[in-house]
């Protein structure tokens, strides 16, 4: 794969790659997608699946329309498991998207820079999150997620980097950004034999 090849010029990288990966696929329902990544968050992956199962009955179909989710009563999406703060930010999405006509087609010709500039203004919704959707949604292979705690701990480890004592630190992002410029266009795959080094590592 040429994704493959190019990455393997970092010497430091091609540590962590052990065969080459599935290409990034594009989905649709990229709205849809957003809310679920919000549920999921700080679940495991079988918790998660559960709930986006439930939210799915609740609708009665796996796509459902953005004005239906806006008029459901917070309560009986709180009834399915999801926190005062997700359901919340799971009816933003649902209401930013309808108001602002955000649609796949509309997504798919934006550049990856103003969808994140576009969809952080809805209150629950984060950069991470975002390059989440860009990545696995959207199937844009040029990102990098900074902010991702398994991949600075993998670049920490490959790199010998220190990483700081405050989780934010501006310097830190700033190099790990600057390292992941030399897998450009591929940074997306990047992330992905990163991820999995880190499980697959010692410890």
């Amino acid at each position: 794969m040429e994704y493959f090849t190019h990455l393997r010029k970092d010497k430091y990288l091609k540590k962590a790659l052990l065969s080459p990966l599935p290409p990034l696929k594009v989905h649709s329902g990229a709205p849809i997608r957003l809310m679920q990544s919000i549920m999921s968050q700080q679940l495991s992956v079988k918790v998660a699946h559960v709930l986006h199962e439930r939210f799915f009955a609740l609708c009665g179909r796996k796509n459902p329309p953005l004005r239906q989710i806006c008029d459901l009563d917070p309560l009986t999406l709180r009834a399915i498991g999801l926190s005062h703060a997700k359901t919340s930010y799971v009816q933003n999405v649902a209401r930013f998207c309808l108001e602002n006509k955000i649609t796949d087609r509309k997504l798919r010709a934006m550049p990856s820079e103003d969808i994140i500039e576009l969809l952080t203004e809805i209150k629950g919704v984060g950069r991470w999150t975002v390059e989440m959707l860009l990545m696995f949604t959207l199937g844009r292979e040029d990102i990098f997620a900074a902010d991702d705690l398994g991949l600075q701990l993998a670049m920490v480890s490959l790199y010998g980097l220190t990483r700081p004592e405050k989780p934010n630190d501006k310097a830190f992002k700033s190099r790990l950004v600057e390292i992941s410029q030399k897998w450009s266009p591929y940074r997306s795959y990047g992330c992905m034999h990163l991820w999995a080094f880190k499980d697959n590592s010692p410890g």
